[in-house]
């Protein structure tokens, strides 16, 4: 008896794996799977991508979201997909779909796909710049929209001061300053501070606060991480305040910050839990509605960190804010 209870849930098992196998089994679906390794696109971006009719490219997201290679993502009224957050090692359909994801990510993007999705990141960081130059003397009123500044940097703050006490910072980045209100907790805990921020108009409003402040350790750059990575710079210590839902590729901004971070290294952000309150990208520039702890978590695990300390501030507007912490080598929590 027991010997065909066994068969029965082998049967069960062959059966659930076929759909995965059917659903990856067509070219196309696996470069789908490819470009979504560190990215989320919409419908229209994945049409764009692969040269390809809306509708025919909805077929495709449909077979494989039955079939649980990849989910749905709402931001506002727009549906993104990405690959699942949750995959349970002790389940074989979630066995096969990482195995999957693993074989794939071998092979290398061919070059024309990797420009067509720079330039779809091109619009977006794009997008995120027009809206600071039209809003740049307003930054501080629209983003309190969401969250007051100290909600999250008192937070931020204690975490940094809290490691401070057994790391030495002696040099530290901060991924989009903005106005520069937290500039002055790292020039007080570190040796060498570099702001980088890609709106020449909030790297002016940085450069008034360092000025008024008297911070004398500051180097502010216009650029991105790329304008860091080619300088050949590393740091001690790198921190994004509510920067994430405004960069084109937030899955890259960990890959950066662990290439620019020493061993031993610590990246802390703070940044929005996902939410569906749509009125903050056209209010607030973002270009993305939050996002999920996990997201972050395999983001980080993915570019070599490993999650420290993380911490959640419920809102009574509805927002819920994540405070967290990743290392470049878990010896050194």
């Amino acid at each position: 008896m027991t010997s065909m209870n066994a068969h029965a849930d082998n049967l069960s098992s062959v059966d659930a794996l076929a759909p995965i196998f059917k659903a990856s089994g067509d070219p196309l679906r696996l470069e789908i799977l490819r470009v979504l390794r560190r990215d989320t696109f919409g419908v229209l971006e994945l049409s764009q991508l692969f040269d390809m009719r809306q509708s025919g490219m909805s077929h495709h997201l449909k077979v494989m979201n039955k079939a649980g290679l990849l989910e749905p993502q709402r931001e506002g009224n727009a549906i993104f997909y990405r690959r699942p957050l949750h995959l349970d090692s002790d389940k074989p359909t979630d066995q096969t779909i990482r195995q999957i994801f693993e074989v794939v990510d071998r092979v290398p993007l061919p070059p024309h796909l990797q420009e067509r999705i720079e330039a779809i990141r091109t619009q977006r960081a794009d997008q995120s710049q027009a809206f600071f130059a039209r809003h740049a003397e307003q930054f501080r009123e629209q983003q309190e929209l969401i969250a007051a500044f100290d909600i999250y940097a008192e937070p931020v703050a204690e975490m940094i001061r809290k490691r401070s006490r057994k790391h030495q910072w002696q040099s530290a980045l901060e991924i989009g300053p903005g106005e520069g209100a937290f500039l002055p907790v790292l020039a007080e805990l570190c040796g060498h501070v570099v702001a980088l921020d890609n709106s020449r108009d909030m790297l002016a409003k940085a450069t008034r606060t360092c000025i008024e402040e008297r911070l004398n350790n500051i180097d502010l750059i216009e650029g991105v991480t790329d304008t860091l990575l080619a300088r050949g710079d590393a740091f001690d210590l790198v921190v994004a305040n509510m920067v994430l839902h405004h960069v084109p590729s937030p899955a890259d901004i960990f890959l950066d910050a662990a290439a620019l971070m020493n061993n031993g290294g610590c990246f802390v952000i703070s940044d929005l839990c996902s939410h569906d309150q749509d009125w903050a990208k056209e209010n607030c520039g973002d270009l993305w509605l939050g996002f999920e702890p996990e997201e972050l978590t395999s983001w980080a695990a993915d570019a070599g960190l490993v999650a420290g300390e993380q911490l959640f501030i419920g809102l009574r507007n509805g927002f819920q804010i994540q405070v967290r912490e990743f290392w470049k080598h878990s010896g050194q929590i």
